[in-house]
């Protein structure tokens, strides 16, 4: 059996082990199609950077119901398009009791899906961009394309090193407090500094069971003698994100981490 055969199908076996741990769940096998696009990225997708950074899919296959099961969160806004229909999902900054910090701090998520349902555009929005700046978002999921699957955590971690690496500099601290404001908490872990926020997804509809998922915890590192922006792991609207920057670079800065 060829290598790259025998790496699809020890895939599949995981995947079956995913569903099967699932009950049979067909949205994960849906998932798993996108994934194994991932490692094809210009070829079933693009990305564009204006204000936004958006994801776009040439050969959507997740449905929209997919994001409501995976999730177990329904959007802020639900608006009808030219193309079918867009999700708009706000987060916006809180305090330790869950109350809407004012001035108001906040960010969203839209998913765009065509007339069949199927997703056709993910977007971020620009204060979403300060932690996550748009040539590292693009690269870091670029890097799922040989991302190991965790069966049992039914995670995917990207692997940074089947990709070209960037050249590009990474965000000082002072701009991105301007534009997320106090933290709940500074963490000091030696030659890192962690910020902690929290952001709070509005939903009109949570599954029972799931309501810690409306909150997110933002945590965000710097370096203590570049000043630069490190880090960033998150839970947004179910999702898990967890980017690490330097590991993207080109040429590393800092000390290592």
């Amino acid at each position: 059996m060829k290598t790259g055969t025998f790496k699809r199908f020890f895939r599949v076996l995981c995947l079956l082990a995913m569903a099967g741990s699932l009950s049979g769940c067909i949205y994960w096998i849906r998932a798993y199609q996108t994934y194994l696009q991932m490692s094809e990225f210009d070829r079933y997708f693009n990305t564009v950077t204006t204000d936004e950074f958006t994801l776009q899919f040439k050969e959507p296959i997740l449905f929209s119901k997919d994001f409501v099961s995976l999730s177990k969160l329904h959007a802020s806004e639900d608006d009808l398009t030219l193309e079918g229909r867009r999700w708009r999902y706000w987060f916006r900054k809180v305090d330790a009791n869950n109350k809407l910090i004012v001035p108001e701090i906040k960010f969203y998520s839209d998913l765009n899906f065509n007339k069949e349902g199927k997703i056709i555009a993910w977007s971020f929005s620009s204060l979403f961009l300060q932690i996550a700046p748009p040539k590292f978002l693009e690269v870091s999921l670029r890097s799922l394309g040989g991302a190991e699957i965790d069966t049992e955590k039914k995670q995917l971690r990207g692997n940074s090193k089947l990709i070209d690496k960037i050249t590009e500099d990474l965000p000082k601290k002072p701009a991105v407090l301007a534009q997320l404001g106090k933290p709940l908490e500074i963490k000091d872990e030696g030659g890192i500094e962690v910020y902690l926020y929290h952001f709070l997804l509005e939903t009109h509809l949570i599954e029972k069971g799931y309501e810690d998922r409306a909150l997110s915890e933002v945590k965000i590192s710097f370096d203590k003698k570049t000043q630069e922006l490190i880090r960033m792991s998150g839970r947004f609207a179910g999702l898990k994100v967890s980017i690490n920057y330097r590991k993207f670079l080109n040429e590393p800065s800092g000390e290592p981490s």
